[in-house]
């Protein structure tokens, strides 16, 4: 098997130690050995972005976007290439991976704008001869850590932004997934990106303790699941540093009455059953405002869920692929075990699947789940898996306090015809992001994306214009210049105007 090195200051690195392999998830085979990062690697990353960073910070605007407009050149002439890695350690469809990586270029767009958004703001004359005006600065070296569910795109959320800001960037992508992380990262020097301004360092559990304790990192960017995203966040602002992280997930469509349901069905297959329900903005549950909508629902759902193309992430034309673990497959089918045993109805059972010449894969069915309540676990926690969850209430008002009483808050949407109801949904929902008739409302890159409660620890919400104030600080200037001939005495009151 080859070895996936790290990249530090521009070279290929490995190292001896702790190692894992990395899956296919689509024959279960090991395909790639991974070695962890030790803290003297991490230490080296640090110690390359520390020398880069002072000539990095000085490097104009429009020429560190001039990199970001390569790079964005270079990533939509490997698009083939990087997508096939990511189909082949994920297991998401070549489709899907060409799709995440289009959103991940976005950003790569959106940073290109450097000279525009790091504008500051001048005032002139706010006092006798004295101008003010704002400035905003890189915070220095910045980190990122990032989930295995999205290899390119969560990136790119990330350090292009991070970098045309003038800081120096280390990434520790997912250890179940990092080939196409790091090739992008490559892709990015090869744009012209100085030595040291970007390293990818893999690992676990050490490599991000050494990030968060490492006094010379001034900021993470993290998503991943809320205990994870709550531990970084806690103790990465106990060392007083700037932190998002984005956390865990269970996002709920509510279908109105009037709702338009063949094209709610269809939204709801690609956001419950896209990328094997592996997305923090997948639709889990299914809040059907009447008896009547929820059993036209299921009716309509049964056939194309049972109908779903399910193969080896590599292959064209499917639907889905395998999970990206046996573990999380197996997971996966523990909560449906355990949405039986609670009294779920199990409509369509996933469980057990074989895809012939691909038996030792990591693959599991669409599952729908009927007459859940709000007391099962299946609703509560988040599933990361193929599972829809259909509830049942009587109102919008019902429907609406189902969700606002969650303890996640990232996405959610609303199917009708109504303007009032959109009106009044969008108004008092406390999610972050809210779709009418759209169901993965994920913000494009020049808004900002984000969740509430507990989906979200931070006040800033990552890419677009939250990104631009996570990865800068602000320094405000007040200058004077006294005409020759003038002079004041001295003025021992606070001063005003």
């Amino acid at each position: 098997m080859s070895v996936i090195p790290h990249l530090i200051n521009g070279e290929l690195v490995t190292e001896n130690g702790r190692a894992v392999d990395v899956f296919n998830p689509s024959t279960g085979q090991a395909i790639h050995k991974l070695p962890l990062a030790s803290q003297a690697t991490i230490q080296k990353a640090i110690d390359a972005a520390k020398a880069a960073f002072p000539a990095w910070r000085n490097t104009p605007p429009a020429k560190r976007a001039q990199v970001m407009f390569r790079f964005k050149q270079l990533l939509e002439q490997n698009e083939a290439r990087i997508s096939q890695l990511i189909s082949e350690e994920h297991g998401k469809t070549l489709e899907d991976a060409a799709g995440e990586l289009k959103r991940g270029i976005e950003n790569v767009e959106f940073a290109c704008a450097a000279p525009e958004i790091l504008k500051g703001e001048y005032s002139r004359n706010v006092g006798p001869n004295i101008d003010a005006w704002s400035d905003f600065q890189p915070l220095g070296i910045v980190a990122g850590i990032t989930p295995f569910n999205f290899p390119a795109m969560v990136p790119l959320w990330m350090y292009p932004l991070a970098i045309v800001c003038g800081n120096c960037f280390i990434l520790k992508p997912s250890e179940r997934d990092p080939s196409s992380t790091l090739l992008i990262a490559q892709l990015l020097l090869e744009a012209g990106l100085p030595k040291g301004v970007m390293s990818v360092v893999h690992g676990d559990k050490t490599a991000v303790d050494a990030l968060i304790e490492a006094p010379e990192v001034k900021a993470l960017s993290f998503v991943g699941s809320t205990p994870i995203a709550e531990y970084i966040y806690a103790e990465g602002t106990k060392r007083g540093k700037r932190v998002q992280a984005l956390g865990g997930a269970k996002n709920h469509a509510v279908l109105m009455p009037d709702a338009d349901l063949d094209n709610a069905v269809s939204a709801l297959m690609g956001a419950a059953y896209g990328s094997c329900g592996e997305r923090c903005m997948a639709i889990s549950v299914a809040v059907c405002v009447g008896d009547q909508v929820a059993d036209a629902l299921v009716a309509k759902l049964v056939p194309q869920i049972k109908a779903l193309k399910i193969g080896a992430g590599t292959s064209c034309g499917l639907d889905m692929g395998p999970l990206v673990t046996g573990q999380a497959r197996d997971k996966v089918s523990g909560y449906v075990d355990d949405g039986v045993a609670a009294g779920a109805t199990l409509v369509v059972d996933g469980r057990g699947l074989s895809v012939a010449g691909h038996e030792e894969g990591f693959f599991l069915g669409g599952c729908l789940f009927d007459n859940v309540t709000p007391e099962m676990r299946i609703y509560k926690e988040e599933i990361f898996g193929p599972v829809l969850c259909v509830v049942r209430v009587n109102s919008l008002e019902e429907a609406m306090q189902l969700i606002n009483d969650h303890e996640y808050g990232n996405g959610t949407c609303i199917f009708t015809r109504d303007g009032e109801a959109a009106r009044l949904f969008c108004d008092e929902i406390e999610v972050g992001m809210v779709g009418v008739n759209v169901p993965l409302p994920v913000p494009v890159a020049y808004h900002s994306f984000g969740g509430w409660k507990r989906s979200l620890f931070g006040d800033l919400h990552a890419y677009g214009p939250d990104g631009v104030r996570f990865y800068t600080r602000r320094k405000a200037i007040t200058q004077r210049w006294p005409q020759r001939a003038s002079h004041e005495a001295s003025q021992f009151a606070f001063p005003s105007l």
